[in-house]
């Protein structure tokens, strides 16, 4: 054990910890919610660290010794992100993350300049924070990690398109009726409720494209309110290039640093466009579960992929369980768009105290449709059609009858479907007789080419 001071008095802290008493107060106060913050974000954390130590030695406020030893360790973060144990949702507006993150790197400087963690020759705050401020390295590791994670996803939605296109192609030539309500509708290719989904999430990737544009924006050079108070000119002047240059994020600074620091509506814009992506994947992985479903019993029209068994108690059944994953984590998505958007509007004056649960939530959401988008897309690759079931469903589909209402009317059309108890050779035949017209002349309204655009017929 090591013991260590603030002005608040004195702590234990445990001997083989980088972290110090801030961090350890932290702790204490902020019991664990089993949430760990996103990893992206705590590269993005050392990476900012390490561009203001860059910049401060270049500039002659730090010592190269003092400045060399910070980029040293920040370039170390992937052994020592474990020692970064703050909460996600803890209070103070990322404070407490800031100074683990701090207090991490002091430590390790110390030992690289041959002293024990504690000593602090490195300081965590005159040297590791110098010139910033929670208030502007927080936002700008955020924004940081949320650009590096949306193209990560965006990654994915193009693969998941990908893969659906194929399936477009596949299922080109498949007839079927189609559905409104859950209820027979006029005919459709199996193929082009597919070319729906793709188009679907090709809006998706476009959206989520160009709100990168939106996020670049940072206030790293606006310490505390946006002022850069505490902070030379030059600093200011110069810093965001370098954190550009350190993390080959295409980074600009923000045009109102104030603004920038207490108003957080672009994370409220940026979800708005995940929950966007999650509407869909929702749709799609309904629809999916919907036309594989019973097999036998129920639709059936897609033969879903056996991935796992589907009951601890009923013999060959398989559950569209990837569907429903999907389902649950777009459920998630949801819930964390209102949290968000609440969160955002609450911030007080210059500054948003739930920053930590604003920035957790949105790399959180980025995660979970990363991963629904890329199993998905392993799933739909596996599908098959069920081409004899689509063709029986089709013979059967009353709403194929639908050409026939500007032969003879809505009303007509309707009676002899009554009359013929929703058999539709026999409703055919019923307005055969009825209005003295030959069968073959009345299939021949019914061709699925104008109602499908492809050429095919009954």
């Amino acid at each position: 054990m090591r013991k260590e001071r603030d002005y608040l008095g004195k702590l234990e802290i445990e001997g083989e910890v980088y972290y110090g008493i801030h961090t350890k107060r932290a702790l204490m106060n902020f019991p664990s919610t089993g949430e760990k913050l996103d990893e992206t974000f705590i590269w993005a954390y050392f990476m900012v660290k390490k561009a203001c130590a860059l910049l401060n030695t270049e500039l002659g406020y730090l010592d190269e010794r003092t400045g060399n030893a910070i980029v040293k360790a920040c370039d170390e973060w992937e052994d020592l992100k474990k020692h970064v144990v703050v909460d996600p949702l803890s209070g103070g507006a990322g404070t407490s993350i800031n100074m683990n993150v701090n207090e991490v790197i002091a430590n390790r400087a110390t030992e690289i300049l041959g002293g024990k963690k504690g000593e602090y020759l490195v300081d965590p705050i005159d040297h590791v924070n110098l010139h910033q401020s929670t208030n502007d390295t927080f936002p700008t590791s955020a924004k940081i990690a949320t650009i590096v994670k949306l193209r990560r996803l965006i990654d994915e939605v193009i693969n998941l398109q990908e893969k659906i296109q194929e399936k477009e192609k596949e299922f080109y030539s498949i007839r079927k009726p189609g559905r409104t309500q859950l209820m027979d509708g006029p005919p459709i290719m199996l193929g082009q409720e597919f070319g729906a989904f793709a188009d679907a999430l090709a809006r998706d990737r476009w959206r989520l494209y160009k709100v990168e544009e939106r996020i670049r924006s940072v206030n790293i050079g606006g310490t505390a309110i946006g002022t850069g108070v505490g902070a030379p000119k030059d600093y200011i002047l110069k810093i965001v290039e370098k954190v550009r240059e350190v993390t080959k994020v295409k980074i600009a600074k923000a045009e109102n640093l104030i603004d920038a620091t207490q108003n957080w509506d672009v994370f409220a814009e940026v979800h708005g466009l995940l929950k966007s992506l999650a509407v869909n994947l929702y749709k799609i992985s309904n629809d999916i579960r919907l036309l594989g479903s019973g097999p036998n019993t129920v639709i059936g029209e897609l033969i879903l992929p056996a991935v796992q068994a589907g009951s601890s108690i009923m013999p060959g059944k398989i559950n569209p369980v990837v569907s429903e994953y999907v389902m649950q984590i777009c459920h998630m998505v949801f819930g964390h768009d209102m949290i968000l958007n609440h969160a955002c509007a609450l911030g007080n004056l210059e500054l948003n105290q739930f920053a930590p649960l604003i920035v957790h939530l949105t790399l959180k959401s980025l995660t979970l449709l990363t991963n629904a988008c890329r199993s998905l897309a392993s799933y739909i690759s596996k599908i098959k059609a069920n081409n004899e079931r689509c063709e029986e469903h089709l013979r059967r589909s009353v709403s194929n009858l639908t050409p026939l209402i500007k032969l003879f009317g809505y009303e007509a059309v309707s009676e002899a479907i009554k009359k013929a108890n929703w058999d539709i050779k026999k409703a055919v035949e019923i307005l055969s007789q009825e209005k003295n017209i030959p069968v073959e002349e009345i299939l021949k309204v019914l061709n699925l080419k104008k109602m499908t655009g492809l050429g095919y017929s009954l």
